[in-house]
């Protein structure tokens, strides 16, 4: 896929890996715009392609009383308030065919959840929308196995698709990242390391995931030596009362310093 099919993406020929960075879930406007501020802010000083991520609801909760949206189209209309603002493309979830039609008239990238990859009428919805199309790889499936939800994407006749690594169970309730399936799903679609789920510690006894994000730059250099396209992070600037994936989420705070580091990482793989 060519980063220009993204709609107002920048920098493009900086030669970095791009980036799709925000909240797990959007909480409200001044929330999404304080975090896309600092994150425009930062991508831009450093040229890094960017789109701002935010799911406009979470399907995915294993209670029921987990925070799981405030309002379908209130956050769809924040999403594209962030977009007009700051000029950037923005992504989030769908997990249903009507998501993909409503999501679609307000963001540029629509996202299909891991536990969503396999169900085909929902990729195709996406992909019939003619918006880019990132494919979340399956904790329970190969890198291999990815060819064919990229292959229903190119079937509709949509050629914008990327897929994101966010790691495959191990035991229980952990996750690991194996990055020889980096260069794997690239010989596939353009290739995104989402960090910060890769470090999740799913199905707790509480029933509210766990995670381990001072493990983020470890993955996350990783990632970018091995060659990845793009890297995938959430953070927030209080991730500890973040209503959504807080325990493995990047603090703002550090999102540059990272950044600055990955970028002279991918300078010198560059040079290879």
């Amino acid at each position: 896929m060519n980063l220009n099919s993204i709609p107002q993406i920048k920098n493009i020929d900086s030669g970095n890996f791009f980036v799709l960075a925000g909240p797990c879930a959007i909480e409200g406007e001044e929330m999404a715009m304080r975090i896309a501020e600092k994150l425009v802010a930062i991508t831009d000083k450093l040229q890094i392609p960017y789109v701002f991520k935010g799911s406009f609801k979470k399907a995915n909760r294993s209670r029921i009383d987990s925070f799981s949206g405030i309002g379908d189209e209130k956050a769809l209309k924040i999403l594209r308030k962030v977009s007009e603002t700051f000029h950037v493309p923005t992504v989030t979830d769908i997990h249903t065919n009507e998501d993909a039609v409503m999501a679609a008239e307000y963001v540029d990238v629509l996202q299909i959840p891991a536990f969503l990859v396999r169900q085909t009428d929902l990729v195709v919805a996406a992909a019939n929308t003619g918006k880019v199309v990132n494919l979340k790889k399956g904790q329970f499936m190969s890198p291999e196995s990815m060819k064919h939800a990229v292959q229903k994407v190119l079937d509709c006749h949509n050629e914008s698709v990327m897929v994101t690594d966010r790691g495959s169970m191990f035991g229980y309730q952990d996750m690991i990242v194996d990055f020889r399936g980096i260069p794997t799903m690239q010989h596939y679609a353009t290739t995104v390391l989402d960090v910060t789920h890769s470090l999740q510690q799913p199905n707790q006894t509480a029933g509210v995931t766990g995670g381990r994000p001072d493990m983020i730059e470890t993955i996350a250099k990783a990632g970018i030596a091995v060659g990845v396209d793009g890297i995938f992070i959430e953070t927030h600037f209080d991730p500890a009362h973040a209503k959504s994936d807080g325990a493995n989420m990047l603090h703002l705070d550090y999102f540059e310093g990272l950044m600055t580091r990955l970028v002279a990482i991918r300078k010198t793989i560059n040079q290879f």
